[in-house]
Parts: structure tokens; sequence; C-alpha cells
């Protein structure tokens, strides 16, 4: 995953509302759940659950469909998993190299 694809999602959650929102989300699965709910259990007013759901989907962190009249948010986790495993790659590499200096 590249760094600015990596950049725009962690700016985007780095907004508290934000990450609400994707937390609940993510933990409703992969069908979804309605904008209705979450708007109704995070108590957030629907014009300003709208701008952030539109942050999500730009950064490409969630998608929407339509069902009947229904809107339901559906987390990416291959999104999601794409953003953990930057963070994670490279984890604790200069430890081999500082343990390799150490005993050369």
């Amino acid at each position: 995953m590249e760094l600015e694809t990596v950049a725009k999602a962690l700016k985007e959650l780095g907004h508290p509302t934000r990450l609400a929102i994707f937390k609940r989300l993510v933990k409703g699965g992969h069908a979804g759940i309605a904008v209705g709910v979450v708007q109704e259990e995070l108590n957030i007013p629907g014009s300003t659950l709208s701008h952030h759901l539109s942050s999500l989907v730009s950064a490409n962190l969630i998608e929407q469909r339509r069902e009947g009249r229904t809107l339901f948010c559906v987390p990416k986790y291959e999104q999601l998993d794409g953003v953990l495993s930057f963070l994670r790659e490279e984890c604790c590499a200069d430890e081999s190299l500082d343990e390799t200096k150490t005993r050369g």
C-alpha cells in the first residue's frame, strides 16, 4: 500500500468522530449498518454524520449501498488490513540490525 493512501486513511481516522463511526461500522461486520442506526447510537446530527461518512468514503475506508430507502455503510476490511499491515511490515526490523552490529 502506498504511503499517500495510508496517510489519507490515518488522517481521516485521526478525527475522534470519524474514528468512533468507523469503529462502530467495523463492529457491525460485513453486512454493514444502516446510517440511521449509526446516527442514533452515536447521537450525531444527520448532516454531520453525512460529512464524516463522505470523508471515510473518500479515504476508501468504507463503501455505501442502498437497499430501498435505507443507506448502509460497510467497512472495507481489505483497506483496513492494508493500513495496519503498512504500519506493521517493518516492525522491529532495526532490532535485528542492532544485534548484528553489537555482535560484529
